[in-house]
């Protein structure tokens, strides 16, 4: 028996803001789309182009407060192909949240707080 990933999920409260978010920050695009007949929630699957790895962000109607991430210990990684250009990129966009120079590495923070790891190759 083997398994392999598929996708991350992360709950939005601004399906459109976060879209923009992600495509802007990370290049990341729509795959697909589930649209709930009753209109309850959509989910919305991202991909880099490269990979075949999904991040699913869902949408629900009725929430209305931002998400609680209790201590946002949970994250997902990126890894760019130049780091100094991406980190210059995430610094205009004020989304840079945490920067570890000793270990190279910097995270950004999407429009819900979800804290985003981004390594160099």
């Amino acid at each position: 028996m083997k398994f392999k990933f598929a996708h991350n999920n992360i709950n939005v409260l601004d399906l459109d803001k976060s879209l923009k978010f992600y495509n802007d920050a990370l290049g990341l695009v729509e795959s697909r789309r589930i649209n709930a007949a009753d209109e309850s929630f959509i989910i919305v699957y991202l991909g880099d182009g490269s990979s075949n790895h999904l991040l699913e962000l869902t949408w629900l109607k009725n929430w209305d407060r931002p998400y609680n991430l209790g201590d946002n210990e949970f994250h997902l990684a990126f890894i760019v192909d130049d780091y100094k250009e991406a980190f210059a990129k995430h610094m205009a966009m004020n989304c840079v949240c945490f920067e570890n120079v000793e270990m190279g590495i910097y995270f950004i923070n999407d429009p819900d707080g979800y804290w985003l790891e981004i390594l160099p190759k």
